[in-house]
């Protein structure tokens, strides 16, 4: 009987220890500031303007923001956990827009993060563009999203 009581004491001191443990994010958690992944090419980016959202099949598939740091304008995109938990592959591009010319455009798959190496347009109106293809540009059948437009 001592035995049991042990036990029931050291599973009533485990129990809280495991409900303080943070659970799974869930499909529209995204991240609220830019990863270390850019981190090598400039330490400090501020977003500027909104988010767009690339949307495939009904379902959120990425987030594409625009930042700006270190004299150069950024594009970002982020695969959302959803889409991930659902598509065993996928295709991703993202890029800085000025007018209708890429500049930066960076491409990869299966990847959870894109980061555009930095385009040196902060004198210049642009947005920032992510699409669910393989670049250089987006392709027939391709979902595109755009920010808005910052000059």
């Amino acid at each position: 009987m001592r035995m049991l009581t042990k036990i029931a004491a050291a599973t009533a001191l485990a129990v809280p220890m495991f409900a303080a443990v943070p659970g799974v994010a869930n499909a529209t958690t995204v991240p609220t500031a830019p990863s270390a992944s850019l981190a090598a090419s400039c330490s400090s980016v501020t977003q500027i303007g909104t988010t767009a959202y690339i949307n495939v099949g009904g379902q959120t598939m990425a987030s594409v923001k625009q930042y700006k740091g270190c004299g150069k304008n950024y594009s970002y995109l982020y695969v959302w956990q959803g889409y991930r938990d659902t598509h065993s592959s996928w295709n991703a591009c993202t890029t800085i827009l000025t007018g209708t010319t890429i500049r930066d455009v960076q491409c990869d798959s299966n990847m959870v993060e894109i980061w555009s190496s930095g385009a040196d347009t902060l004198a210049e109106c642009t947005q920032a563009m992510g699409w669910n293809g393989y670049g250089p540009w987006p392709g027939a059948g391709d979902v595109v999203a755009k920010t808005d437009t910052r000059c």
